[in-house]
């Protein structure tokens, strides 16, 4: 079988008080009639990335409510991730061509994993385009028997339409398959049956829960940034789409009007991402000779109890990108009571209302105009803040997430 991360399995009760009683209700209805199922979650990472991140909540909380929830990881090559990278980027509209070879080093791959199967589940719901063939290559096995979920994290509204058409055919397998927003859905499925889920975050997670004072001075200290200045903060993977470079340009811009203002952007160098370095390389020379620019990884010790004392410690949260599926970053900061200016796409739409609870943005003008009226106006920040703290945890708490998908099981039952 395919490797297994291990969790530990999540009470329910943890999140009373934080949660809305009625959903805490509705998920113990729910898993009533669930208790018991073989739940499969595969993706291609355990680190890196918010997929793997709000697995390993999901994951232990459908094992708290009584289902025997597992979560595997397919295995490949860099040159597979390199090309499903590529196909990811070309699902987000990049002109890039999915050739012969790519389909046929790509499907191989899949193969392979799925000769690896030896166990059955009642729902196995695969993440993304990396093992998204695998359920080709179990057609006619009594691994195909239970109800198979294709989970779409990306924005495919622009995808070019060779890679969205070779990913249909294998889409289209699937029992039902899950996208954040309707519009991401390039073209009609043949699926039986169709969910609309944002994702979540994890208010008990160290990445959600803000360490003492003491704790972001030590941090703040041990990467050089100076905690009483300023700070400009993004925290997102060094990828074309969440535009590096325009960040800088847009910090630049801030500078200009604030000069003791800091830009540090937190990474996580991710497993399935060989793009990740290049795009480092490229914002850090963009960057080079200014002192007050911070781009720091995992690779440099940020770990989730740096990412939240970052975000404890950021004036103002800033989201750049082109292309986004959700953003969790942005739901991040927003459950840490921090303004939010974000680009105007993808999922970051249905987390920031532009003027109440952030700011949203087309160009890299406006970024800064927006950055630059909330360091100027600290009252206006807070509104914000607390404004987006409620959004977060009426519609992005993964409560709400766990009973979506239960929903959706008893949906494919029914």
């Amino acid at each position: 079988m395919l490797p297994r991360v291990p969790v530990q399995p999540r009470s329910l009760e943890q999140y009373q008080g934080i949660a809305d009683p009625e959903v805490l209700a509705e998920i113990r209805s729910l898993a009533k009639g669930l208790r018991g199922a073989r739940v499969l979650h595969i993706n291609s990472t355990a680190h890196g990335g918010g997929v793997a991140e709000m697995l390993y909540t999901l994951v232990p909380l459908m094992e708290g409510v009584g289902l025997r929830a597992e979560w595997r990881l397919m295995e490949g090559d860099q040159d597979f991730f390199t090309i499903t990278k590529l196909f990811h980027n070309s699902l987000q509209g990049m002109e890039i061509p999915i050739t012969h070879e790519m389909k046929v080093k790509y499907l191989s791959v899949c193969e392979e994993n799925a000769s690896r199967f030896d166990q059955e589940y009642d729902f196995v719901v695969v993440h993304d385009p990396q093992p998204c063939a695998i359920i080709a290559a179990l057609e006619g096995t009594p691994f195909r028997k239970g109800k198979w979920i294709w989970r779409c994290h990306i924005d495919s509204t622009y995808a070019r339409d060779d890679a969205w058409e070779f990913l249909k055919a294998y889409i289209n397998r699937y029992d039902g398959a899950v996208f954040t927003m309707d519009k991401y859905i390039k073209s009609p499925l043949e699926v039986a049956a169709l969910a609309f889920i944002p994702p979540s975050i994890d208010p008990l997670s160290a990445k959600n829960i803000i360490p003492e004072k003491r704790v972001q001075s030590d941090i703040a200290r041990r990467y050089g940034v100076d905690e009483t200045r300023p700070i400009m903060l993004q925290v997102s993977r060094f990828d074309p789409w969440k535009d590096p470079l325009g960040l800088v340009d847009c910090f630049r811009a801030v500078k200009a009007a604030h000069r003791d203002v800091q830009l540090v952007y937190l990474a996580s160098m991710a497993d399935d991402d060989p793009e990740g370095w290049h795009y480092y390389e490229k914002t850090y020379e963009y960057s080079a000779g200014d002192p007050d620019v911070f781009l720091l990884s995992n690779q440099q010790g940020i770990g989730n109890v740096e990412v939240s004392a970052f975000q404890a410690m950021a004036t103002v949260v800033i989201q750049k990108s082109l292309r986004e599926g959700f953003g969790l970053t942005v739901a991040e900061a927003m459950w840490k009571r921090k303004p939010v200016v974000a680009g105007r796409v993808g999922g970051i739409l249905l987390q920031v209302d532009d003027g109440m609870n952030g700011f949203l943005v087309d160009r890299i003008e406006e970024a800064a105009e927006k950055v630059c009226l909330l360091l100027e106006s600290p009252a206006t920040a807070q509104r914000m803040g607390d404004a987006g703290h409620e959004k977060v945890r009426r519609n992005f708490l993964c409560t709400r997430h766990l009973r979506d998908y239960l929903r959706f099981f008893h949906m494919l039952l029914d």
